[in-house]
């Protein structure tokens, strides 16, 4: 996820590195570089010129102090102007209702039923709510069942009336979702290839009857500027309060994301960044600014762990990592968690200066992790808890017990010396961050 425009952004900032002061003609290579890679991102060429424009006028008007050096002060700007381009606070959800009437819409193949599933977990586990999704979706083949299904993978209830009128089934949703405490009514609606107008009665129908708090158009970020065109058009019939934007976790150019807000006024409240039903994140327009800078976004780092780790535990870890008692117990049970996290890959991207270091690029084997558990679960718990004891016999019986080589028991002890001293680095405040 903008893992390309990230790239060019940095090389154009790189451009004004070492300069004494900002001038206009040092700063033309770099807006120039930036307007290209905004451009080849697929951002729409208004959204460009408006953001390259601001950008040079505002740094030929700063003034460069002594203890800052001008590439920071640029990177500074760059990031305050791309969060104000990608709406500059978070868009909460407007939970008022009871229960609050959630619509969500959007063309066939956005995402839109896996969506409203994500949404419901994402609202049971984040904000401790008890959802109901609506299976409203009366014309697409299996569309019904696919809801049923996801509501059953999750344990959370699906109300569905077959192919009922969806006016009839949400007022008998309400009914059902006020009976049972209910604290969000979660509609799936009925999805087109295209914009048409049956479908837009029946939306505008379905919203001027119940007035639901939000109407959330689910949009396929691969589908490039024409995703503008898809957002004016339901917006226009309906009253949209947010956007969830799906397929971020691929190889999409983004851009979509970068054009929304300016150009419709309607806000990113999530972003879908991976295909497992927990792949649903609220959308930070600061943090996405820091992923693009090559930042990285410890926060949504913390809440993903935060939701495998209590926060006792992740104190106890803190303190040892700090002391240095860190050890194999430790690290097995952390490799347990990280695989509820999702691909690891994923969340290696979100560390600061990722790309700088090649971190994004790297892929985590499945494999390999099972790999590593095997060699720690080889050995003895008294070997887990004093690493150091580990000399040439041992290791051979661990490897010999694991079915790995000598050779992969030597590489994860020192992998696991490095990750020590990072770890410790970081409980320490000694990493830097790069602005």
């Amino acid at each position: 996820m903008f893992e390309y425009l990230g790239d060019r952004l940095s090389n154009a900032i790189k451009n004004i590195s070492g300069m004494g002061r900002i001038t206009e003609e040092n700063i033309n290579d770099a807006i120039r570089e930036i307007r290209l890679a905004l451009l080849e991102a697929d951002v729409n060429y208004q959204v460009v010129k408006s953001f390259t424009d601001s950008v040079k006028e505002k740094a030929l008007g700063m003034e460069v102090q002594k203890n800052i050096r001008p590439d920071e002060l640029f990177i500074k700007l760059v990031k305050d102007e791309l969060i104000s381009l990608l709406g500059g606070d978070e868009a909460p959800l407007n939970t008022k209702g009871n229960p609050a009437l959630l619509m969500l819409v959007g063309l066939q193949g956005s995402g839109k039923t896996t969506s409203a599933g994500k949404l419901a977990n994402y609202l049971r586990k984040k904000e401790t709510k008890k959802p109901l999704l609506v299976a409203c979706d009366i014309y697409r083949p299996a569309a019904i069942d696919q809801l049923k299904e996801l509501g059953k993978q999750l344990q959370i209830p699906v109300y569905e009336e077959g192919k009922n009128s969806p006016v009839d089934i949400i007022s008998h949703a309400l009914d059902y979702a006020k009976e049972n405490n209910n604290d969000y009514v979660i509609i799936d609606t009925a999805g087109r290839l295209q914009i048409d107008e049956k479908l837009m009665d029946e939306l505008k129908s379905i919203e001027s009857t119940y007035k639901p708090q939000e109407v959330i158009l689910v949009i396929d970020a691969m589908m490039g500027q024409d995703a503008i065109n898809v957002i004016n058009g339901f917006n226009e019939a309906l009253n949209l309060t947010g956007c969830i934007v799906t397929k971020l976790d691929g190889n999409t150019k983004g851009g979509v994301a970068l054009s929304i807000r300016q150009l419709t006024n309607v806000p990113i409240k999530f972003v879908g960044d991976s295909e497992k039903l927990d792949g649903l994140s609220k959308f930070y327009p600061t943090r996405m600014a820091e992923r693009i800078l090559d930042m990285g976004d410890i926060m949504g780092i913390a809440e993903k762990v935060e939701d495998i780790i209590s926060e006792d535990e992740a104190k106890n870890e803190a303190i040892k990592m700090k002391q240095g008692k860190y050890d194999f117990e430790d690290f097995l049970k952390n490799i347990k968690q990280i695989k509820k996290l999702g691909p690891l890959e994923n969340i290696i991207k979100m560390l600061p200066q990722a790309r700088k270091m090649g971190l994004d690029k790297v892929e985590v084997d499945p494999k390999q992790m099972a790999h590593v558990e095997a060699i720690i679960q080889s050995m003895t718990p008294y070997e887990r808890k004093h690493p150091e004891v580990l000399k040439a016999s041992r290791k051979k019986r661990i490897a010999s017990g694991s079915g790995r080589s000598v050779e992969e028991v030597n590489r994860l002890l020192e992998q696991f010396e490095q990750m020590k001293k990072m770890m410790k680095m970081f409980s320490n405040g000694n990493m830097k961050m790069p602005f």
